[in-house]
């Protein structure tokens, strides 16, 4: 299936503008599956997102070993993040991070509160995610980051509802 829409981003500053325009773009509820060889900015991709919306950037690491690792927003005060780049979209309540990658299947996802993740607000980003596919909500979008040099790497991002489609286009215009 082709995609939505392709980023090329020439560094790790291009990635967090495009981070930034998604952030702008995604309703409060949605579900990120990140997609990528080792090394392809995974996790650096899911902090710039965070501090899109006001989370500590600093405090976002690979959940790789503890599997998950939840991101409370802080109450918009003018002081956390920028509101004004979320235009009329309200920003989520928090972000949940999960890495899949040791997950060794399905089974292993009730251990780490998967049900209550999804069912939950705010957004939800999950590396690795073909380890859970069978899982997965069917309404998400999928960003698969494809290294093309040192520095640079492409952006393939195909979603599954109108709505994820409309963010994923307008963050990549």
């Amino acid at each position: 299936m082709p995609a939505d829409a392709v980023v090329v981003c020439a560094d790790e500053q291009a990635v967090a503008g495009f981070a930034t325009r998604l952030a702008a773009a995604l309703p409060p509820r949605a579900m990120l599956a990140i997609e990528g060889d080792l090394g392809a900015g995974k996790t650096t991709f899911v902090k710039h997102l965070a501090a899109a919306i006001g989370i500590d950037p600093s405090g976002v690491t690979s959940p790789t070993f503890t599997l998950a690792h939840l991101h409370e927003v802080a109450p918009a005060d003018g002081a956390a993040g920028d509101e004004s780049a979320r235009s009329d979209h309200a920003s989520p309540t928090r972000l949940v991070h999960i890495d899949a990658y040791r997950l060794s299947g399905l089974d292993d996802l009730a251990t780490i509160g998967w049900e209550e993740f999804v069912a939950g607000e705010g957004w939800l980003a999950v590396e690795w995610p073909e380890r859970v596919a069978a899982a997965l909500p069917a309404d998400r979008l999928t960003i698969r980051i494809e290294i093309t040099g040192m520095d640079s790497r492409t952006l393939h991002l195909q979603a599954t509802s109108p709505a994820l489609r409309q963010a994923a286009q307008a963050a990549a215009a």
